[in-house]
């Protein structure tokens, strides 16, 4: 199961996600629900960083979990970005149940 947090400031504005877990909808590689969520993740995590420069917070381990943060000031810039991204993976735990949580946290 892949867990889903989505962080977010106490006047709703999305402030960022986070990863942790394996599907286990498919064998190691061929698992396309881990797939579409890890590269949702790296597009949005280097569109924040690399391509808006913003200076977010980012962990990733070695077990593949990922979470991403931005300032609060950043808020307004990431926004349609980061709700596009919980809709994305909204998406994704409607059609894989068993595989997908998702928590938001303020």
């Amino acid at each position: 199961m892949i867990n889903v947090k989505f962080f977010h400031s106490e006047n709703g504005a999305p402030l960022g996600f986070s990863f942790k877990g394996h599907a286990g909808y498919a064998a190691h590689g061929s698992d396309i629900v881990c797939a579409a969520i890890s590269s949702v993740a790296y597009m949005t995590a280097n569109t924040i960083i690399e391509i808006m420069k913003i200076d977010a917070e980012v962990d990733v381990n070695e077990d593949g979990a990922m979470a991403l943060k931005v300032p609060e000031e950043s808020a307004e810039k990431t926004k349609e970005l980061l709700l596009g991204l919980e809709l994305h993976i909204n998406e994704l735990k409607k059609q894989y149940p068993k595989n997908v949580t998702i928590t938001t946290e303020v």
